[in-house]
This record gives C-alpha cells, structure tokens and sequence, in this order.
C-alpha cells in the first residue's frame, strides 16, 4: 500500500481528546514551533561560576551613558548588580522614619564554648534597644571584637550574617562558622540591618505569622512578611521588587516598601548601596509604601501604584491609590499648580497588580480589570480610561509587552491588549487552570522571547510550592489556528523565575531557582534555609552548562494525536509495517516511540519494538504494529542531541475489524 503522510499542525491541543485532536500535537516539554514545525528549544549556560542566595524574581538590563551594560536583580533578601561576569551586592540598609540609616552600635555578643550559636543584643549607646528583626533577616557585622570568646575576627567582621531566631525584641542569635573557645559576654559589634525585601513564597497566612513569629508591618491590605493575619483569607506576598531607570540612575522599589536609587556615574559605584539618599537622587519624599513603581519614559515621571495617601505615612497606603512625581524630579511629589506632580485612585478592582509602558501609554492593571494611563498635559497630566473587564493579571510579574501588544495571564484566562482587550483562544486552558494554583499568582513569572515570538509563563501548580510548570504562546503563528499555538512543559530544568529578553544583551538572560539547596553570593554567615538561584544565558548550545562547568542533558519529547487508517474507517485495525522519518535537522539521535490502542477510551501502549533509535542517516524503520489507532513521540534523552521534524510517512494497511 502506498505510505499515508500524518500531517501536524503546530502547537499543543489538550483541549480535546487524543483521537479527537486531529492533526495536533497533544503534550510536549522542550520543545517549540518554527514555521510552523516542532523542534527541541535551545540549551542555556550558567553565566557565573556563583549561585545566588535567595530567589530572583525580577531582572532590569541597562546601560549608563558610557556604555557600560548592567543587570540589576531583586531577589527575596538581596539587590544585586550583574556586570561583565561579576556580581556586585548594593542591597539598601534599613532606613528609618527620618531616613536615617538604622544601626545598632556597640551591641554585645554572648557565646557558649564549642557552640557555633552567638547571642547578640542589639544596643546603642550602652543600652538595649528594639531591632525590628525577624527569622531569615540580614544584618552586617562590622567593628567586631570577639573579646575572651575565641571567634577570629576573620569569621565576621565585615560579614552578611543571617538570623536564625528572635528570642526576644533585643536580642537575636546567629550561626558562626567556627565554634566559640569560651564562654564569654565581653564581644562587641555594630549591627546594621538590611532592608527587608519578603518572604520567598507565597502563601496563605495563618496566626500571628507564618514562618517567623513578629516582624515588622509594611502597609497595604496583603500582609507584610512576619505580620498577624486574623484569618486564611489574607495572603503572605513574596519579597518582590520594581526596577526601573532614571538616565543612569537605578530605581529600586521594594514591593509594599520604600524606593531607593543607585548611581552608575559614580567612581565608588559597586562598592555603593542603594539608598534613599543618593547623592542628587534622593528619594526620602517618595511614598514610604507601594505595590509598585514605574518611571514614564517620555515625561520621566516617577510614578507609584497602590501607594500611601499620606506619603510618609505606611497605615495610609491604599492598594488603588496611584501618586506621580513632578516629571524630571524623582522626590518632588507636592501637587501644585506650577508642577505635573499628581494623584488618582482607580475604581475596578481591590488592588493595582501590574504595569507596563507600551509605547505612548501605560497599562495598568489591577486584579480584575485594565485601564490605560496617557500623559494629556494641565491640569491633570495623565488621563486614566477603563479599557477591560474581568481580565486582571494575576501576578506583578505575568504580563509582557512588544510592539505595543501586551500579553498576560489572569487569574481566568490569557488576554492581548493591542488597543482593544482580547480573550486568547488557548489549546491548553483547562490543563493549565485545573491545575495552577491561583494563591501564588506573584510567583508568576512571564517571559518574552522575541526571536521566537514566544510568551512563556512559568506557574505553580496546586501542591508545589514553587513554580514547577510553563506554558508558551506563539503568538507569530497563530493566525490559522482556532485553538492558537501554544505548547507546555514540566522538566524542572526548565523552569524560571525571572526572565529578561535580548534587550542590551545578545540572548536571553534567565533565572531557576532550587529551594534546597544553598546560594554561594552574597557570601551569607550561618545561611540556612534560603535556597539557591542559577543566572543562565539562553539560547546557547543544545543543553545545560552548569555553575561548575558540568552539562545537564536537555531533555525533550512531543507526542501526536492518535491516528486511524482512514476518518471513515475507525472500524479497521490498521497494521503498521514501516515509517520513514523526516527530520529536518537532527544531531545525535531521536528516540521514536510508536503506540498504539483500540479504543479511544484505552490508554495506547507503546509496541514491542519501540523505541527506535533514528539518526540523520535512517532512511526507514521497519516495524510491526497493530492497533485501531496509533501515535507517535519524538523524544531525545542524552546531551549533544537536538532536532527539528519535518514529516512522518507511514505505511499503513487495513487488518481486519477485530
């Protein structure tokens, strides 16, 4: 019998059944489309030979005025700078109501001999005094003296010390490399905490806290980290930032806290923290508490989102409140009738989750609707207009923009905003929302990859605590698609937390996060319990290169629909006796694995001779098989492998009815 050719249509469809999926892809993991054919993603290298401490939730590439390009990353404890191959640690101190910077000087540390286990009281002046810390906080060492204990100095003057536990409001313990000689009381030190940025999961919050008992309360109606909730409906944020630049000036806000700015310009710059009193860029008249920050690109307005109604008041933040800077002068904030400075408080919605630029005009979304923000000039300097409904974005992270289209994930669906809003038909709807777990939506990252006009989201699914799924949009191929094109995966090597496109850099930089093991920078003392993150470049080679230099195979499969010999003859077995695969490009091998099945309702089970081994030199598998439907998956399982499909011919014959 002549060779029947299966066609494919590109992207996942889990929308239908196996049988019912005509002509589609129905489960991939790795794996993208390109014209219209499916082929293994490209692999990505460590960046660093470090890791970093804590999880990366959001990155901002920039470039000063000479030239120099930059990324800065926010995680859950730290702000860091990335610049040619190095990280640089500029996490802002702790600052007080009249922005001075907290520190706690001449505070005493007890130590037990051989214990590892240091008590510290924090004191100014010879007398204890509060710290405001919590379990998991940061704090400097500096201008210790280990008195009779026996503790080097080397262990930890100068040091990033974690702590462990809060006994009491003055006093706190930590975890030193090398056990104390003595028991002893007479060690000193001056403490300087760092600002504290957030938990590293999302979750619900039960009692007085949820992983630390007490803390310190950041303003707005989702609880702060360490903060009393009266019941499980409130919600424990991620530690999240807002990054943004302001010419050669970084602005960093934390996300339900305070902004701060760093200056490229100056000599001593990574050696400089962040800081609310950057010389020329100060920022002690900013709101003390926002959801989120965002500099107009065209007018250079500082503008904050879900902010105070009362700028140094925290208790006053009003989660759809929004306050805008007189443009070119990040700390004025005064609304006079000589400056664009002003205020507006959307309606629809509980609380402003996200915003982007997108060309002349800024999108805004809280957690039900969309409106747009335009510059219009006095008296009001931007005009706000309600352009969607029912299509609020599920997370601060969740939402890219490119070429003046906005894409984003909400908490019922996938949206475009392109002047009008739109509901994204998806092939992969219900896998996705019967599965996401929609109380850890600013876990969400969302990524673009404009080379392959790609959207991927990477969620968590219910029971994980992290997220462990993604889903990609094509959305340069879709025009001919009901469902769209999308794809899905789950290998964990896959999944990111923070992503950034080519936009100073020549590929895509990426960040995973593994919650058991342990971070290498910033160098933390007595560091426990915080996870680490791996900085990638993608797009690189065919697998994944390391922190150490070692490869990870990249794995990848897809898997058809399940074929019968003819849509009108579904009640002839068909035999199987060879296929010819068509790769388009094919380095090492490709597993292919027939299946086959009786009925829809069976689960196909793969035939005795499966898989087969195919390389660019196979012309032909023979193979026998005997099914009323059949399917076929490509999968490539050892490093160095990657591959693009054409076509699959199979020869096909009627055999029988039973």
């Amino acid at each position: 019998m002549a060779l029947t050719q299966i066609k494919f249509a590109p992207g996942i469809d889990k929308q239908d059944t196996k049988v019912g999926a005509q002509g589609r892809w129905v489960d991939s993991d790795n794996v993208r489309f390109r014209y219209g054919l499916p082929e293994k993603v490209g692999g990505w290298a460590s960046l660093i030979n470090e890791t970093i401490v804590g999880v990366v939730r959001r990155q901002l590439p920039f470039v000063d005025a000479e030239g120099n390009r930059y990324v800065a990353l926010g995680t859950d404890k730290f702000l860091l700078l990335y610049f040619e191959g190095q990280l640089f640690d500029i996490t802002p101190f702790r600052f007080d109501s009249n922005n001075a910077q907290e520190q706690f000087l001449t505070s005493s540390i007890d130590t037990t001999n051989t214990s590892t286990t240091i008590t510290v009281t924090t004191k100014n002046g010879g007398a204890a005094v509060p710290h405001g810390l919590s379990v998991g906080d940061m704090v400097v060492f500096n201008n210790f003296a280990a008195g009779s204990s026996g503790i080097a100095d080397a262990d930890l003057e100068g040091k990033v010390v974690q702590v462990i536990t809060v006994p009491s409001t003055t006093t706190f313990t930590a975890t030193v490399p090398n056990a104390a000689s003595a028991t002893s009381s007479d060690g000193t030190v001056d403490i300087q905490p760092y600002a504290v940025v957030g938990p590293a999961e999302q979750s619900y919050g039960y009692g007085f806290g949820i992983s630390t008992y007490g803390g310190v309360v950041t303003g707005g109606s989702d609880t702060g980290w360490g903060v009393a909730v009266a019941a499980s409906t409130q919600t424990l944020e991620p530690g999240l930032w807002s990054l943004d630049t302001f010419g050669n000036v970084l602005i960093a806000t934390i996300a339900n806290g305070r902004t701060y700015t760093w200056d490229s310009n100056i000599a001593a710059k990574f050696t400089t923290r962040a800081s609310v009193n950057t010389t020329n860029f100060l920022t002690t008249l900013n709101p003390v508490a926002s959801r989120l920050t965002l500099v107009s690109p065209t007018t250079q307005h500082l503008i904050h989102f879900g902010t105070c109604t009362t700028y140094n008041d925290a208790s006053t933040q009003d989660d759809m409140f929004i306050r805008f800077s007189n443009n070119e002068e990040i700390n004025s904030y005064d609304v006079k009738a000589t400056n664009t400075a002003g205020t507006f408080r959307l309606q629809d919605g509980t609380k402003i989750m996200g915003a982007l630029t997108a060309k002349e005009t800024i999108l805004v979304w809280t957690d039900s609707s969309l409106y747009t923000m335009k510059f219009v000039g006095s008296p009001f300097t931007f005009g706000f207009e309600q352009v969607g409904t029912n299509c609020g974005l599920i997370g601060k992270n969740a939402a890219v923009e490119i070429d003046g289209v906005a894409y984003w994930m909400s908490n019922n669906g996938f949206f475009a905003f392109d002047g009008t809003v739109k509901s994204l038909p998806c092939g992969v709807e219900d896998y996705v929302y019967d599965d996401i777990d929609t109380t850890k939506g600013q876990q969400i990252c969302a990524g673009l990859n404009n080379l392959f006009t790609e959207v991927t989201w990477w969620y968590p699914t219910t029971g994980s605590d992290f997220n462990n799924r993604y889903v990609s949009y094509n959305y340069g191929e879709t025009m001919k698609l009901p469902a769209g094109n999308w794809y899905t995966g789950t290998n964990t090597n896959s999944i990111r937390t923070s992503w950034t496109d080519t936009l100073v850099y020549p590929r895509p930089y990426a960040t995973k996060y593994n919650e058991s093991s342990a971070g290498t920078f910033p160098a933390v003392v007595g560091v426990t319990g915080l996870g680490q993150t791996v900085y990638f470049e993608h797009e690189t080679g065919t697998d994944q290169i390391n922190p150490d230099g070692s490869t990870t195979a990249l794995t990848s499969f897809i898997q058809s629909f399940e074929f019968s010999l003819q849509k009108d003859q579904t009640e002839y077995f068909l035999a199987m006796r060879r296929f010819l695969p068509n790769f388009k490009r094919l380095t090492g091998n490709n597993n292919i694995t027939l299946s086959v099945t009786d009925f829809p309702a069976t689960d196909a089970t793969a035939t005795a001779l499966s898989p087969f081994i195919v390389t660019s030199s196979t012309n032909f598998v023979d193979t026998r098989a005997r099914g009323r439907y059949a399917s076929i998956k490509l999968q490539n399982t050892a490093a160095g492998e990657t591959w693009r499909f054409g076509t699959f011919q199979v020869d096909l014959q009627p055999d029988g009815r039973r």
